[in-house]
């Protein structure tokens, strides 16, 4: 499974930024999918999810502020991020659980990453 991550970039405090990401391959079936963030210095963190039924979860800090949303028929998660802080630039990596079309266990896979900078 390949996830292409997309939408990143340099934005000012208070701006926007949609992310995507493509998941493509094998793909039998798609369970949760999220996007994840690290800034340098910090670990990993989850930043939003959301389950193949539409469920979803968000880090206290981006509530009100960010949507994650899916298209399961495109197998695509995006994160629409408004009113964007300085505290929020990192490098934001996508994830899914899938399962592969000859595989009956689901795996995690990651997008490659894309910047996220927000100035002051």
């Amino acid at each position: 499974v390949q996830l292409q991550a997309s939408g990143g970039g340099l934005v000012q405090a208070g701006g926007s930024l949609r992310l995507s990401c493509a998941a493509s391959g094998s793909i039998f079936k798609i369970n949760d999918m999220g996007w994840y963030r690290q800034a340098p210095g910090n670990e990993r963190e989850l930043v939003a999810a959301i389950s193949s039924g539409g469920s979803t979860k968000y880090a206290d800090s981006v509530k009100g502020r960010f949507t994650i949303s899916r298209d399961n028929a495109k197998n695509t998660v995006y994160l629409q991020m408004n009113n964007l802080r300085p505290e929020d630039t990192a490098v934001y990596y996508c994830n899914a659980e899938a399962r592969l079309v000859y595989s009956g266990t689901y795996y995690p896979y990651w997008g490659q990453g894309t910047q996220v900078t927000v100035s002051s």
